[in-house]
């Protein structure tokens, strides 16, 4: 009998803590059911207006910086260097003296041309003043005639091939790295030194066949280098390939830069926008406006709902160029709406809202720091 009145009172015992478990538990979810149900408060955000801007259209490419004269000076008849007549890096002008090789040998064998074609000038004259007192036949007279002709051209051929020995700068430019030595053998062919000149000088860059109604020469261009980034170099479209490589259905097109300060140098990547003529307007939004997104890039606008309150909807759109902190809306959006520039992830489609900042005078310092 004691035992299950013992067995009862642990029994009601249970039931009372384990009620007040359940009690409690069920209060604090009655609780948390009745802040769910209470309004969210609405979210602070940063929003700014869709714009009209002028933008000047420019296709974009990637090129290669190229000289209009560059080439590896070499020599044309073998020999030893005695002179040496500049340094690395030098700027030289077009005949200035690069080098000279060892030409006693040929000079030797002027002198001695020199010498026949004297002799056979003299027997010439001398058959000449003889020819009208018929002294001498005609033939004689072609005979000396001809030989005092090839005397001539022997000094000449041994005129030219002493200037072989004489390397001189073929064109107006800046010197590499000397690649020989003073008193150093050099074979036909060998490399010198490297010669550029480097302004103006061109960049080829290339585009698709499809662009190809959208540029001529003459059109304005802008190029950037990784070297120096934050400089622009301007030049025009000075030609255009004839044919589309059938490959890759590309066309080449090669610009003319200035180059004042020799900075940009051939066989530079170059980053290339090619202008057109005229400007276009377009709609434009922050960079940080812009969710982008697989399934298609989106914008919340700004808006009032039927209550006067400021709600965000949910909008596609479709983007265009992109230009320092801007980007063009080509369609999806209208100039003059209110967009969130800032904190995008935390909003949904219909979510309250409350503009925290215009975001326009930020967006302006961003672009002037840009």
């Amino acid at each position: 009998m004691r035992t299950a009145s013992r067995f009862v009172i642990v029994i009601i015992f249970l039931g009372v803590v384990l009620g007040g478990i359940f009690g409690y538990k069920f209060y604090q979810f009655g609780q948390m059911q009745e802040q769910m149900s209470q309004p969210q408060p609405p979210a602070q955000i940063s929003a700014t207006e869709a714009r009209t801007e002028s933008w000047t259209p420019a296709i974009k490419a990637v090129g290669s910086v190229e000289a209009i004269n560059g080439i590896e000076v070499a020599n044309e008849v073998p020999g030893v260097i005695e002179t040496i007549n500049f340094e690395s890096g030098d700027v030289v002008k077009q005949g200035d003296v690069l080098i000279r090789i060892d030409s006693a040998i040929d000079e030797a064998a002027l002198r001695t041309r020199r010498a026949e074609a004297q002799l056979a000038e003299q027997e010439f004259k001398r058959v000449s003043d003889l020819l009208p007192k018929r002294a001498v036949s005609q033939s004689q007279y072609d005979e000396a005639k001809a030989n005092f002709d090839a005397a001539r051209a022997r000094v000449n051929e041994a005129e030219a091939q002493l200037s072989k020995k004489i390397i001189r700068a073929p064109f107006d430019g800046t010197l590499g790295i000397r690649m020989v030595d003073q008193g150093e053998y050099i074979a036909t062919g060998t490399p010198i030194v490297e010669i550029n000149m480097l302004d103006p000088i061109y960049v080829d860059y290339t585009l698709s066949e499809k662009n190809l109604p959208d540029i001529d020469t003459g059109y304005p261009v802008i190029a950037t280098v990784a070297a120096v980034p934050e400089q622009q170099f301007k030049g025009t479209v000075s030609a255009i390939n004839t044919s589309v490589n059938p490959e890759t259905r590309t066309v080449r097109i090669r610009a003319t830069l200035k180059n004042p300060a020799n900075l940009l140098r051939p066989g530079m990547f170059a980053t290339v926008l090619t202008q057109q003529p005229k400007d276009n307007e377009v709609v434009t939004v922050p960079r940080t406006a812009i969710s982008y997104n697989t399934y298609g890039d989106f914008v919340f606008v700004v808006a009032e709902n039927d209550n006067g309150e400021l709600v965000v909807e949910r909008r596609t759109v479709t983007t265009g160029e992109t230009r320092n902190t801007r980007v063009a809306i080509l369609s999806g959006l209208e100039a003059g709406e209110t967009v969130v520039s800032k904190g995008l992830l935390r909003l949904r489609a219909g979510q309250k809202v409350t503009i925290q900042e215009s975001s326009e005078s930020q967006d302006s310092k961003q672009e002037a720091s840009e």
